[in-house]
């Protein structure tokens, strides 16, 4: 990130992080503290590479990542992912081509290593312990909610019943009410899934099985839609590549940096900071010795959902 953003993040971060100079030591200051805990989320370095690098001992950088990314979710997390301008996300998704649409939802899989009780749950359908994050995105890819923590072996329709999101949207509380009418059929704000998620009034996804060319249509719209969500991921890994080698932290703390790193990538999308085409060229190379695991499709539906689908 640019200097600009960088000394603004620090400022926002200044309350929450600043310590107290003792007899024995100076503190670390807060421009330090951050510039630590990006640096070791931003690469796949050792903690020992890190502390070498900024001259410090290297059980401080792990405390100091901890206490940055506490910081970024105690202050930055309800302020920078959050849903924003409806109105807005649906006109970006409406020229993509889905009318009424209010994000994509989406879970990936960030590898971990194996934790020391129940370890077997957190094994994924690809054979290695993961955790997942579930993630709504909107039209530019920035992340409107989050919801992380769940061991690699649940579906992500689980995962997704699971979050408060679910029950948000369920109650039909976290959009506005902004009904459109398609055909003779009322279509409430949708989010997009891909087949592992079930089919509901205000989630749609893809038709399966054989397809005329009208639903053929109606899924590369879908899909075309939804690709912004994997695009997101692809980005977020991009950048903070500590989440694609196994992070050694304990599954208490896991959660928190991945939400940490959620934030930190709004922060940068959001002021436009470069994203570089090498990055993730070396994003994918470390990404293949954890492929992602497919999700069972979901065949469960519900009648009202049928009907919006058609129309």
């Amino acid at each position: 990130m640019r200097k600009g953003t960088f000394l603004e993040l620090c400022e926002l971060l200044s309350p929450a992080l600043k310590r107290k100079d003792t007899r024995m030591r100076a503190a670390l200051t807060v421009q330090k503290r951050v510039a630590i805990a990006l640096w070791k989320l931003a690469t796949p370095d050792s903690y020992r590479s890190v502390a070498n690098h900024f001259g410090v001992g290297k059980s401080t950088v792990g405390v100091v990542v901890m206490q940055v990314a506490k910081a970024i979710i105690d202050v930055l997390l309800s302020k920078v992912v959050t849903l924003g301008n409806v109105e807005v996300i649906i006109d970006g998704f409406a020229a993509m081509g889905f009318p009424n649409c209010g994000g994509a939802i989406d879970g990936t899989h960030i590898p971990v290593l194996g934790p020391d009780h129940q370890a077997s749950q957190y094994i994924n359908r690809k054979g290695y312990f993961s955790m997942v994050l579930q993630a709504l995105v909107d039209h530019r890819g920035h992340f409107t909610n989050i919801y992380v923590g769940w061991p690699g072996k649940v579906h992500d329709a689980r995962v997704f019943r699971n979050s408060v999101l679910f029950r948000w949207l369920q109650e039909g509380t976290y959009f506005p009410d902004h009904k459109i009418t398609v055909g003779d059929v009322e279509m409430p704000i949708v989010i997009l899934g891909d087949p592992a998620y079930p089919l509901m009034p205000w989630l749609m996804k893809p038709y399966t099985g054989t397809l005329d060319s009208e639903k053929e249509l109606f899924n590369y719209r879908l899909s075309k839609c939804r690709m912004v969500v994997e695009c997101a991921f692809g980005r977020l890994k991009g950048r903070w590549r500590s989440l694609l080698t196994r992070s050694n932290l304990s599954e208490t703390s896991i959660p928190i940096v991945i939400a940490a790193c959620c934030v930190l990538h709004n922060l940068c999308e959001s002021k436009g900071e470069t994203f570089m085409a090498g990055w993730e060229v070396e994003a994918n190379s470390l990404a293949a010795d954890y492929a992602q695991p497919d999700s069972r499709a979901i065949r469960r539906a519900q009648r009202d959902a049928l009907c919006i689908r058609e129309a």
